[in-house]
């Protein structure tokens, strides 16, 4: 014998609400870890640049921080990462090619201490260049640094 059909079929929603809301974290979670800079990075002086904000940087613009190694037994000795990550040149050089194949045009800012030597810098550029991107830029700040150049003479003892 068949079942009687429903007079008011109901659907569950909460099976879906349950996704909807993992889906949420999921994306704020990312989304956190996106945008995560290195912070002990101190800027170099900026006063005479061309000021830019957040907002009128193009959305496929890719950051690259060269900072100092905080501890450890690399204390001192130059960190690049990207979003906090830890990377090496050659790491950059093949992120730059995959995101020149998909949007083929696109500057590079790369965020360094001012205590970083220059040998890791020109290994960040050279990095990207090696991939086809010619359009990199520097951030800097509009401050005195004064403060800043006294601990870079302790880094430097």
């Amino acid at each position: 014998m068949g079942k009687k059909p429903q007079e008011n079929p109901q659907l569950d929603m909460t099976p879906m609400i349950d996704v909807v809301f993992e889906l949420i974290i999921f994306f704020v979670v990312t989304l956190v870890e996106a945008q995560k800079k290195d912070e002990s990075i101190e800027l170099e002086d900026g006063k005479h640049g061309i000021v830019l904000t957040p907002d009128e940087l193009p959305p496929t613009h890719m950051e690259i921080d060269i900072g100092l190694h905080q501890s450890g037994p690399k204390k001192g000795k130059p960190r690049i990462s990207m979003g906090d990550i830890e990377i090496t040149p050659a790491e950059i050089s093949r992120r730059v090619r995959e995101r020149v194949k998909k949007y083929k045009d696109f500057p590079v800012m790369v965020r360094a201490d001012f205590a970083v030597p220059h040998k890791a810098v020109a290994q960040v550029m050279n990095a990207c260049t090696e991939a086809g991107v010619w359009k990199i830029s520097f951030v800097a700040v509009q401050e005195d640094k004064t403060h800043a150049r006294k601990r870079l003479r302790k880094i430097r003892k």
